[in-house]
C-alpha cells in the first residue's frame, strides 16, 4: 500500500510517501493511524492528534472505521481551510 504525506504531516515525519505492507490487525483507516504512531517519534509527533487528521482512502475522505481491504493509496494531511 502506498501512503502519501501532506503539509505538516510530511514536514513531521519526514517523507512525501512510502510503500508498505499492513500488520494483520491493521484493518481501519484507524487502525492505520494508531500502528503509524508506535513507528518511531517522527510519526508520533505527526499524528499525536489523531481526531485531527484527515485522510483519503484511493482519493476518498475517509473516517476512521473504514476498511483497508483492497486500498491502494491512503493520504494523510491535515485539516483543510478555505478562503
Amino acid at each position: 500500500m502506498k501512503l502519501l504525506y501532506f503539509a505538516w504531516v510530511r514536514e513531521r515525519i519526514g517523507r512525501r510517501e512510502e510503500e508498505i505492507e499492513l500488520p494483520a490487525a491493521v484493518s481501519t483507516v484507524g487502525d492505520l493511524v494508531s500502528w503509524l504512531r508506535s513507528r518511531g517519534p517522527e510519526y508520533e509527533n505527526a499524528l499525536s492528534e489523531p481526531d485531527v487528521i484527515r485522510v483519503a482512502v484511493d482519493r476518498l475522505h475517509a473516517a476512521p472505521a473504514t476498511l483497508l481491504s483492497g486500498a491502494r493509496e491512503v493520504a494523510l494531511f491535515p485539516p483543510m481551510t478555505g478562503g
